[in-house]
């Protein structure tokens, strides 16, 4: 029997939402219910442009780099034992076909009971009667859409599976799942709408499968059943490619989503996260996507999280708001900040990307950088969290440092003096800050020695400068400045992963 090798669990992919008879009968019909699609085309940032990138699959993708393999034997799924290294695909839509099963789809609550059933059964078969095998036994759960949904209600609902069999869930890794419902013209779909289960998006009755105590405003919280730490939520930004209903959904979804899901309600509280500019689905879906792949696998196997997060210490005014400033007049400002993340070598996918164009940005205002008493409820300042990004030293090919730039931008949205919108010399969106900062991280010890470059101001290639240690010894600091006033801290947080 092959031995498990942490950090390679089998991985159990979750797919989403079908909605009609003829869709289910599509799904069950396949047998990688969707996750065994390529793609080959790939939009060139938010321009429209199209690139040819040939993608082959997340599916094809384990298999030729991680020697994954799938549990298919004679026709059949694999009754017999299995290699640690597998690809489960839970299979919960077949009861909803008529042909392998009732005709009636499962409700969440059903499908999260059927879920633990099959982890357990994948324990049985890689580990036998193995005891110390089944001591260091995980699974990985990896969804789409409502999938997600499906193994939070397993990971939460009390009633759903035992302790036990959730504790052998090591990650998560949902693709552009409702973690807070799905909303059309700004309205959360209403829970009376019972046609084709529609109503497993609103939030009353995501409450209820979820087990959130009362009547939560939101439901995007893991209410301490497990370790966000281990949770990642891939968000798309991308809502011009998603074409389902003829294009309906992404007029009602709206800008600010992939054209179903809303940005905002794409990932969980206390979880990382990335965004990329991919759709829901789709021939640019975000499943099928290199930015989806890169995500995942650093996620599941890589050994180093970085986070970055930006304390900004001075955001000057134009001259003229300035003037209004010092007679004293009342200022209010907003301020957009971009982040793009991408590792050394990387041609065809960014890790993360955070935009205007793509309603992704980082939104503050003023006040709740540094007025925080101006704003009711508001403890300390709202920093911006640039990234979070995991990396793997295993895929450095030269040396044994980690590189990757961050192209970050800051700039204004707009100004009011007195209550009154100021456009008379302003322009909008003029930068305050635009540079790319290149970082290099080489392991030094129990520590790290992180490096930094600006790339607009020199080579990315050339050593660079070292990066400040903070006070409490685990952390970096990278000071960044412009001509025009504006100053901050690049805050690194650098540690061990797995």
């Amino acid at each position: 029997m092959p031995r498990i090798t942490p950090p390679f669990f089998p991985i159990i992919y979750v797919r989403g939402y079908a909605m009609t008879k003829s869709e289910i009968e599509a799904t069950v019909s396949t047998p990688y219910m969707g996750f065994n699609l390529g793609a080959t085309k790939t939009r060139q940032d938010w321009t429209g442009k199209v690139n040819k990138h040939i993608f082959e699959s997340p599916l094809v993708r384990l298999m030729k780099d991680y020697e994954y393999r799938d549990i298919y034997d004679g026709g059949k799924e694999s009754t017999g034992p299995l290699s640690p290294r597998s690809i489960v695909i839970y299979r919960y839509y077949d009861q909803g076909d008529e042909d392998l099963g009732s005709g009636k789809a499962l409700s969440v609550t059903e499908a999260a009971e059927g879920l633990g059933t099959l982890i357990e059964k994948i324990r049985d078969q890689v580990c036998g009667d193995d005891e110390e095998a089944a001591k260091v036994f995980r699974v990985y759960l990896v969804a789409h859409s409502m999938g997600g949904l499906v193994c939070r209600c397993f990971l939460q609902n009390p009633d759903v599976s035992s302790k036990k069999t959730k504790r052998l869930v090591d990650k998560v890794f949902t693709y552009a799942t409702p973690h807070n419902g799905i909303e059309m013209a700004g309205m959360n779909v209403p829970e009376f709408l019972g046609m084709f289960d529609m109503n497993n998006f609103n939030r009353d009755k995501m409450a209820k499968y979820l087990a959130l105590p009362g009547k939560p405003k939101r439901v995007d919280d893991l209410n301490g059943t497990f370790d966000p730490e281990r949770f990642f939520c891939l968000v798309g930004t991308n809502h011009k490619d998603y074409a389902v209903a003829a294009g309906l959904s992404r007029t009602l979804a709206g800008e600010m989503s992939d054209g179903l899901v809303k940005i905002e309600n794409a990932a969980v509280k206390g979880t990382r996260r990335a965004f990329v500019y991919r759709s829901h689905s789709g021939p640019y879906g975000i499943v099928n996507s290199e930015e989806g792949y890169q995500n995942l696998t650093r996620f599941l196997f890589g050994d180093v999280l970085m986070d970055g997060t930006l304390e900004v210490e001075n955001l000057p005014l134009p001259p003229a708001i300035q003037k209004a400033y010092d007679e004293k007049k009342e200022v209010r400002g907003s301020y957009y900040f971009e982040a793009t993340v991408s590792p050394r070598g990387a041609m065809d996918y960014k890790l993360t990307e955070r935009r205007k164009e793509t309603f992704s940005a980082v939104f503050r205002t003023y006040d709740e950088l540094f007025h925080v008493d101006r704003i009711k409820g508001l403890e300390e300042p709202r920093m911006p969290v640039l990234f979070s990004v995991f990396l793997d030293t295993a895929r450095i090919t030269v040396g044994r440092t980690l590189v990757f730039g961050v192209e970050l931008r800051v700039s204004s949205t707009d100004y009011e003096i007195d209550g009154f919108l100021f456009l008379d010399h302003s322009v909008p969106g003029e930068n305050l800050f635009q540079n790319t900062v290149v970082i290099r991280a080489t392991p030094n010890g129990n520590g790290w020695n992180i490096r930094y470059n600006l790339a607009d101001d020199a080579w990315s290639d050339t050593r660079g400068l070292d990066a400040e240690v903070a006070s409490n010894g685990e952390e970096f600091i990278i000071p960044l400045q412009s001509a025009k006033g504006f100053k901050a801290k690049l805050r690194l947080q650098t540690r061990k992963w797995q």
